[in-house]
C-alpha cells in the first residue's frame, strides 16, 4: 500500500485528507503536535484495514521534523506522499502585528513546511524514490484582504515554494503541487463566523457557488494531486474556492 504523511492530521482539512486517503488505499502517518491526540482519526471506520501511525511533529523545531521523517521511513519503508497541511492563523491589522506574532506564524506556516518538504525530498533523492508533495495554500495567498496580511504572505510563500521545488526536483521524479482553498468551515471556523453573521453573509456573497468548500472537497483535490492520475502535473496551484478566483 502507498504511504502518505499528513501534517495537522487531527482536525479539519488534515483529518478529512487522512481519512480520504485511507479510504483510497493509503497507509497514513498522522502527524500533529505533541499532546494532540489523533486517536479519533486512527480509529475511524474509514481507516479500517489501514495502518494509521501517530507521529509527533512540531514544525517549529528542526529536530522534530527530522525525527518525524525518520520515524515514518523506519515504520513503513516508504513515503509516497507528503501532505503539508498544519497551520496556525492570525487575524490582525497589519499595523498591530508584533514581531513575535510574525515569527510564530511563519515558523509553522512557511518555514516549517519548507524544511518538512526538504527533509522529505532529501529522503526520496537519497533512496532513488519518486515522491509527491501537496501543500495547503489558500486563496489568501492569491488575493488581498484586510486583517490577514501575515497569513496571506505565508500562503503566498507556500505557492512560490511549490513552484520552486517542483522545478528543482522534476528530474528526480518528485512532484510538488498545492491546493488553494477559500474559507473552509472547520468546527472552530464555523463557531467564530456564526458569531459574526454580517461577516458570514458577506463572505458567502463573494462565492459564486454561494457555499464554502468543505474539508472533504479539499481532501479530494489533494488526493488527485497526490496520486498517479496527476502524474504529469507539477508546480500547479489548484484553487478549491467555489469560483472565488474567477470573479
Amino acid at each position: 500500500m502507498p504511504v502518505a504523511i499528513v501534517t495537522g492530521a487531527s482536525t479539519g482539512i488534515g483529518r478529512a485528507t487522512a481519512l480520504d486517503l485511507a479510504r483510497h488505499g493509503y497507509n497514513i502517518a498522522l502527524c500533529d503536535l505533541p499532546g494532540v491526540s489523533v486517536a479519533e482519526v486512527a480509529n475511524h471506520p474509514d481507516a479500517a484495514g489501514r495502518r494509521m501511525l501517530p507521529v509527533e511533529l512540531d514544525l517549529r523545531e528542526e529536530a522534530s521534523i527530522h525525527a518525524c521523517v525518520a520515524t515514518v521511513a523506519e515504520a513503513f519503508g516508504a513515503m509516497d506522499v507528503l501532505v503539508n497541511n498544519a497551520a496556525t492563523t492570525l487575524r490582525r491589522l497589519a499595523t498591530e502585528v508584533t514581531w513575535a506574532e510574525w515569527d510564530g506564524l511563519m515558523s509553522v506556516n512557511l518555514k516549517g513546511h519548507y524544511f518538512m518538504s526538504t527533509a522529505y525530498g532529501r529522503w526520496c533523492i537519497a533512496n532513488g524514490k519518486p515522491g509527491s508533495i501537496v501543500s495547503t495554500a489558500s486563496t489568501h495567498g492569491l488575493t488581498g484582504l484586510p486583517m490577514q496580511s501575515v497569513y496571506g504572505i505565508a500562503k503566498g510563500g507556500i505557492i512560490q515554494m511549490t513552484r520552486m521545488l517542483a522545478v528543482e526536483w522534476a528530474r528526480q521524479g518528485i512532484r510538488v503541487n498545492a491546493v488553494a482553498p477559500a474559507t473552509v468551515l472547520t468546527p472552530s471556523r464555523h463557531a467564530s463566523l456564526t458569531a459574526e453573521p454580517a461577516r458570514l453573509e458577506m463572505m458567502l456573497n463573494r462565492l459564486p457557488q454561494g457555499r464554502f468548500p468543505t474539508a472533504e472537497d479539499i481532501a479530494a483535490a489533494i488526493r488527485y494531486l497526490a496520486g498517479p492520475e496527476a502524474a504529469a502535473v507539477t508546480g500547479h496551484i489548484l484553487p478549491v474556492d467555489g469560483g472565488l478566483m474567477a470573479v
